[in-house]
């Protein structure tokens, strides 16, 4: 008989573990006698085990507020790549070593006297670099490791020295051009030439208005098949923070620097003026120019000031999530990872929380070239989790795979989960084992907005696949427009592990047909 998980035998010893071995054997342990998970089972993966996160030592005295990360290659056989490192302070630092023993690494000032430089990209020789007031680029042709030659590319903004002129620069794209996100005056305003609008700038300095509607950026970036998405923050027009998809002749949503669309013929006419205290799936259906977010993050529970943006292109060298984009948020010091799709032709997707407790506000990140992710950060202007004034990070993956939920994709009656490791079946076929409900934020004139239309979401179903690693969710009442926060709750692995992170949340702008 079973009492309280052990075996009482009134006979003989031997013998009663003779008969509890065959019985186990033949009918396995499961109904007859309860084993507890072992401790290591009934915690998910810490992060540590995961990722190798370790500061990278910085010049002695310097105050290295990162607002760009760039690789210079080696310019002779047998020398190592350099790591240049861009100041809000307006300086740009190199940095010799940094992917073997951090402590020999080793840093040189390649210029100084700029202004807030966030945005650095290579190409030819030169290093091109996005400042506030202009695009430039950068030289070094007497081989002293420091800058002599400085050009402007493009000055084709305008700049009257308000706190928020915000320009962000991304790396050079498929057809030669660096993208620039600029910020509005004060985040409300456009009191300068083409603020709250993206451009592209070619190598030889040739501007191009390219989409209009931004209101505070925080990052631009690539996926891995070379799509352009930046990260606008939470204000107006903003009900929170969000990954945008830029495409030429778009508006992203913020109507207050529209007035510049007579300078911009190429764009087309100036789109409607959108309703404030709408829904933004709405008025996309009204504005034929208005593309909704790829992703809304949820305020609060995924940062409250998404920055850098970047793909996980090391093709597994990083770990599980290659192909994803990675988002950092400055505030909560953190990076987001995103599972984007394509939904009747809209970007949309699913983001999950991967990386925490960075020492600083984290605003860029960049791969290197043996597949370690650097992040760099600042906590000026809003304060961050991370304690730091500013942070130089190396992260490198451990090699071990956690369990998580790799990816969400939209069903017409549901969403498919895709984990990174095989499911206990019988748990995940048990729709009571998921959660769901949807929400969304106003479309307004005002500053961000509460969390609206919050109704709950049914699971009817949950199908997992063979191999355990999808489970197909049958569900009630989704809606376009609306984040869909989808909980597996109390699902483990084969091995008894439960999700390291148990909740994503997907912007659903098209349910499939």
């Amino acid at each position: 008989m079973v009492v309280q998980g052990s075996v009482r035998c009134p006979a003989r010893a031997s013998v009663c573990s003779s008969v509890l071995l065959f019985v186990i054997q033949v009918f396995g342990v499961v109904g007859l006698v309860y084993a507890e998970p072992s401790a290591a089972a009934l915690r998910p993966v810490a992060q540590s085990e995961i990722w190798h996160v370790e500061p990278v030592p910085t010049p002695e005295g310097v105050v290295l507020e990162v607002g760009s990360l760039e690789w210079i290659p080696a310019a002779a056989a047998g020398e190592d790549a350099r790591l240049a490192v861009a100041t809000r302070r307006g300086e740009i630092w190199m940095a010799t070593g940094s992917e073997g023993n951090l402590e020999h690494v080793r840093w040189q000032r390649f210029a100084e006297g700029l202004h807030e430089v966030l945005g650095l990209a290579w190409k030819d020789g030169w290093l091109y670099v996005t400042q506030r007031c202009e695009l430039s680029r950068l030289r070094d042709n007497t081989g002293d490791g420091v800058a002599d030659v400085f050009e402007t590319v493009s000055d084709g903004w305008g700049i009257n020295g308000d706190y928020h002129e915000y320009a962000f620069g991304s790396k050079f794209d498929h057809e030669g051009n660096i993208w620039v996100v600029l910020c509005l005056t004060g985040s409300a305003s456009s009191n300068s030439l083409f603020r709250g609008w993206c451009l592209r700038v070619n190598a030889e300095g040739a501007t191009v208005p390219t989409c209009s509607g931004i209101r505070s950026p925080g990052g631009i970036g690539f996926d891995c098949d070379g799509a352009v998405y930046y990260t606008d923050n939470q204000g107006l027009w903003n009900g929170t923070c969000s990954l945008k998809h830029l495409v030429p002749g778009d508006f992203m949503g913020n109507p207050s620097g529209n007035i510049w669309y007579g300078d911009a013929p190429e764009m087309g006419p100036k789109p409607e003026e959108p309703q404030s205290g709408s829904r933004i799936a709405i008025e996309a259906k009204r504005i034929p120019q208005l593309r909704p977010p790829t992703i809304l993050f949820p305020f609060s529970l995924m940062g409250q000031s998404a920055a850098g943006v970047i793909c996980d292109s090391t093709r597994g060298r990083f770990g599980p999530f290659a192909g994803q984009v990675l988002v950092t948020d400055q505030s909560h010091s953190t990076v987001m990872r995103c599972a984007i799709e394509t939904v009747d032709g809209v970007r949309q997707g699913a983001c999950f929380p991967m990386l925490a407790g960075l020492r600083s506000g984290s605003l860029v990140e960049l791969f290197s070239p043996e597949g370690r992710l650097f992040v760099g950060g600042t906590n000026r202007g809003w304060g961050s989790r991370g304690a730091g004034d500013f942070a130089l990070e190396r992260v490198t993956w451990t090699g071990v795979t956690p369990f998580e939920m790799r990816s969400i994709r939209a069903l017409p009656d549901g969403f498919e989960i895709e984990f990174k490791k095989p499911v206990a079946r019988d748990l995940a076929g048990d729709p009571a084992r998921y959660a769901s409900r949807g929400f969304t934020y106003i479309y307004q004139s005002g500053y961000g907005s509460p969390v609206v239309d919050e109704e709950p979401c049914p699971i009817t179903k949950a199908a997992p696949t063979e191999d355990g690693r999808r489970v197909r969710l049958t569900m009630d009442n989704l809606r376009e427009g609306v984040i869909h926060e989808i909980k597996a709750v109390g699902i483990r692995d084969e091995d008894g592990q439960p999700l390291r992170h148990d909740t994503g949340w997907y912007t659903l702008n098209r349910r499939p047909r």
